[in-house]
């Protein structure tokens, strides 16, 4: 089943890099770029927002493991990613996140509550899942260089400040859609703190990555992605 068949709503970011399959045998623990905060890890790629990015999934312990798989304002992880389970759905109608009248009730809440974001929850209150804008800036060619590539026999997405050299990899998550895994070896798909707002409360934004191209898009807040932490520098 073909992510394509999925993505809500139009993506507004599209950014195109250059196909490269390799393979690594260095140790994904040898990166002397990472720093280590309240017992995980960070990489500085010299972002003008200073934002920190995590080196690993949330529920992983190494950058080539997926980790966990949560729902959009979910902190637990799940078998099943269906909106019979998904917590803020009941009777038809949205309970939470809520920006159009004829799909609940409304609260105009287009932001992640910290007691709703998986990074929070998970790792502590220095934690959270990235903003709309932090992942814009992340995907930004005038910061950033982008290589699908694989390491230590797991695709996935290596990316390469512009600003200092510093490196983060994403590996190839897929996605749980019901309860399935879809697309695992040739996609990453991640949750961004960020519903996608104004045009449905059904979607939040995340970002996705491929061998040949990066969006930025609505998905169903139902669906299950991996969640990489941000944190600030400050």
């Amino acid at each position: 089943m073909k992510i394509s068949k999925f993505i809500a709503l139009s993506a507004i970011f599209v950014a195109a890099f250059s196909f490269v399959s390799c393979s690594s045998d260095d140790d994904d623990d040898d990166n002397n770029n990472d720093v280590v905060a309240d017992n995980h890890e960070y990489v500085d790629l010299g972002l003008p927002s200073g934002t920190l990015w995590a080196t690993c999934n949330v529920g992983a312990n190494k950058p080539k493991e997926v980790g966990d798989f949560f729902a959009w304002g979910e902190t637990k992880t799940k078998k099943t990613f269906a909106f019979e389970n998904y917590k803020w759905y009941n009777a038809n109608v949205y309970t939470k996140y809520c920006i159009h009248s004829d799909e609940g009730p409304i609260d105009n809440k287009t932001i992640l509550d910290s007691e709703d974001d998986a990074a929070t929850a998970n790792w502590g209150s220095k934690w959270c899942m990235p903003l709309l804008k932090q992942v814009e800036e992340l995907l930004n060619g005038e910061n950033t260089t982008q290589k699908w590539t694989a390491l230590n026999g797991v695709n996935g997405l290596l990316m390469t400040s512009k600003k200092n050299g510093n490196t983060i990899f994403f590996p190839a998550t897929g996605m749980r859609i019901d309860g399935s895994l879809e697309d695992e070896d040739n996609t990453c798909a991640y949750w961004s703190r960020s519903l996608q707002n104004p045009e449905s409360s059904f979607a939040a934004f995340g970002f996705f990555f491929y061998p040949n191209a990066s969006i930025l898009g609505g998905y169903s807040r139902r669906t299950g992605f991996a969640v990489r932490p941000v944190r600030s520098s400050k």
